[in-house]
């Protein structure tokens, strides 16, 4: 799934593109990818796009009378396409069509089709009420320094109503960072270690978001290289050289190194567990 680093950069990238022009029309490809009935799709159309920004993990295209939201899901990609087309490929989700510029197509890889649009009044939260701090606030910041959350620490950076942005990928690079075990709590962590947590937090995340500014164009396919040890468990941990494992789960996995973060101690894995039962 995308995440911060690369819906941020991504946003940059349209609204540099974009800024300025008129949008001619916002296709629905999808059926179900629109959320929303009023304000309605045709409603925009004609008008100049004011911004391209990013809240969370969704991507918010402003037309000043109201606005777009995108959010990408698990499999969702963005291609820019320059001359505009008029296809539908596999997976199309939605298509946003600009005058004289290029056009925007949201497709999706997979089976899951959750990739989806909500059209909003400007002052309207839609989809993004309820989200919480950016990682790089005083806000999320008191959160991690004096929180009592007594969840596993992957699941605490996971929840969007915690800390807008962050997925199961950097999830496992910041606490790998901070040296802690994803099934950690916060609530137990001493001050060391929640200043570790937040300082990694905001490390990671800049310095992905930096590396994706180097992209060009939209999303593609194959995005799993951008982590430093999200999957790449059986590889040698980066920082101690022991290598890295992994807990997996029915549609998700957390990898981490045992040396680094969990005293030496490897963490069982939950698919071999119940095979063994």
């Amino acid at each position: 799934m995308p995440e911060l680093p690369e819906l941020q950069a991504l946003a940059e990238r349209l609204d540099d593109a974009l800024s300025g022009t008129t949008l001619r029309s916002l296709d629905v490809l999808q059926f179900s990818a629109l959320k929303t009935v009023v304000p309605s799709p045709f409603d925009l159309t004609g008008n100049e796009l004011a911004s391209v920004g990013r809240r969370g993990k969704y991507i918010s295209f402003d037309f000043g009378v109201a606005r777009a939201l995108v959010h990408l899901s698990q499999g969702g990609r963005v291609d820019i396409e320059d001359p505009p087309k008029k296809t539908r490929p596999k997976g199309a989700v939605v298509r946003l069509v600009f005058d004289g510029a290029p056009s925007v197509l949201v497709k999706e890889y997979g089976t899951e089709r959750k990739a989806a649009c909500w059209v909003v009044e400007p002052d309207a939260e839609g989809p993004l009420e309820g989200l919480g701090p950016e990682p790089d606030t005083a806000e999320f910041e008191a959160v991690v320094v004096s929180g009592d959350d007594g969840r596993q620490l992957h699941t605490f950076l996971r929840d969007q109503k915690v800390v807008a942005g962050i997925g199961r990928g950097f999830a496992d690079d910041i606490l790998h960072a901070a040296r802690l075990s994803p099934f950690g709590a916060l609530a137990k962590l001493d001050d060391s270690e929640r200043r570790r947590l937040y300082d990694s937090t905001t490390t990671v995340l800049e310095e992905a978001t930096e590396r994706e500014r180097e992209r060009a164009g939209g999303l593609p396919a194959k995005m799993g290289d951008r982590f430093t040890i999200h999957n790449r468990h059986g590889q040698a941990c980066p920082r101690c050289g022991d290598t890295m494992r992994r807990v997996s789960f029915n549609s998700r996995e957390i990898t981490y190194c045992p040396a680094c973060q969990t005293s030496g101690k490897v963490l069982a894995d939950r698919r071999m567990s119940r095979l063994l039962r």
